[in-house]
């Protein structure tokens, strides 16, 4: 990585002691491990948990209003501070991953136009989220802040404690990034960086280790740069954003279409367009990603099976539909997409099929439907629901396309 393609993080910081020089280290094995960003936040021992991270504050109220939907992880005490996580917590080192592999947006979700069988695809196509085309970024970023971790243990001559979190631990990744000065949080609440944008994965080390923070005492976070603008709020399919910075998890796609192991809302539905896991709509339309850098991380990169021509990247909705457990496993090993689970892709897959309005003379048409009438008669009550579903939405726009 040249000086040029380095992003340093936003608050510039004169520092000096031992500790400084530590934090310096710190950032330096970040940047030769090829994270992007990299900062520190300082958790003083008798520092309200409000003053280091105000939004912290506002985690009870959101969880009261339902907002979590069934996380249920997500109700852990400790996640209201990050010292009850590790015994003797006096920093978090943040960092941040690039993920932008510089292939299309996804556009909108909501299928608002035919396939007709002038349409050059074979099959209606579905989307799978830009941050699980590739490997899974949770193996990815845990062995590169594992790595971190080691050099530590090799440059300190002390004995510490330390424990990295790659969505994986009671912290909110996000928060501590931005008190990191990596970013602000968006509308959307995603973290944006004004030059990498939001594209960005987030991990973060917690340790004993007395580390110099990367922003001084006095100093504020880096401003929220969003102003008036409100395109992702306004973007959102199934209005996600009962307002600007605050998420319901019940209606937003990427929960709807992984972390919702039961039926999804039938009024949702249509709002889920062909989406399959996941959604980038929100980031998408951001100003700050129109120029957002591309990732050279080949890890991150779509994934193709040339066996069979199937490819993360507009993915097949009929073969996700048809896949079984085993096929399933096999395509998703090592990927992102296995939080959803076998079951999961084929309901979500079943959505989309049905989202898709296929006229009666696409090529596809004639496969489409008894697939779908097979899935209404699975075992699975689940996938039978929303196949049906589909089936419904897939003959009454076939009947509609024909009446017109």
């Amino acid at each position: 990585m040249t000086s040029k393609t380095r992003y340093d993080i936003i608050a510039v910081v004169t520092l000096t002691g031992k500790s400084s020089q530590e934090s310096i280290w710190i950032k330096e094995r970040a940047r030769t491990l090829r994270f992007d960003l990299c900062g520190i936040v300082s958790l003083s021992p008798g520092e309200n948990v409000g003053e280091i991270f105000p939004e912290l504050a506002h985690l009870d109220d959101w969880l009261a209003r339902g907002y979590a939907g069934e996380m249920r992880y997500l109700r852990d005490p400790r996640r209201a501070d990050p010292r009850s996580v590790l015994e003797g917590a006096q920093s978090v080192i943040a960092v941040a991953l690039n993920y932008n592999s510089g292939h299309p947006s996804s556009g909108p979700t909501s299928a608002s136009r035919t396939m007709d069988s002038a349409d050059d695809a074979t099959s209606p196509r579905g989307w799978i989220s830009r941050y699980a085309w590739g490997d899974d970024y949770h193996e990815v970023l845990r062995g590169k802040l594992n790595a971190l971790v080691d050099a530590m243990r090799e440059h300190f001559p002390e004995s510490f404690e330390a424990r990295a979190y790659v969505d994986t631990g009671p912290v909110i990744e996000r928060v501590a990034a931005k008190y990191a000065g990596l970013g602000w949080l968006g509308k959307n609440t995603c973290l944006i960086h004004p030059q990498l944008g939001s594209w960005l994965f987030l991990g973060v080390i917690l340790t004993t280790l007395a580390l110099e923070p990367s922003l001084a005492p006095a100093q504020p976070p880096p401003a929220d740069l969003c102003g008036t603008c409100t395109r992702c709020l306004d973007a959102c399919p199934t209005q996600a954003f009962p307002k600007p910075y605050v998420l319901d998890a019940r209606r937003c796609i990427s929960y709807l279409t992984i972390e919702l192991r039961e039926s999804i809302p039938a009024e949702l539905r249509h709002g889920i367009g062909n989406a399959v896991i996941g959604c980038d709509i929100c980031q998408d339309v951001c100003p700050w990603n129109r120029k957002a850098p591309s990732t050279a991380l080949a890890v991150f990169q779509p994934r193709e099976n040339h066996e069979d021509g199937t490819s993360l990247l507009n993915p097949d909705l009929e073969r996700l539909a048809s896949l079984s457990q085993t096929e399933f496993s096999a395509m998703f090993r090592a990927s992102a997409v296995k939080r959803a689970k076998w079951r999961g892709v084929v309901r979500n897959a079943c959505v989309a099929l049905g989202n898709s309005r296929i006229a009666p003379e696409h090529p596809s048409y004639r496969r489409i439907v008894p697939l779908l009438e097979r899935l209404a008669a699975s075992g699975d009550s689940l996938i039978a629901e929303h196949a049906q579903w589909a089936l419904d939405a897939v003959r009454a726009s076939g009947s509609s396309f024909v009446g017109s």
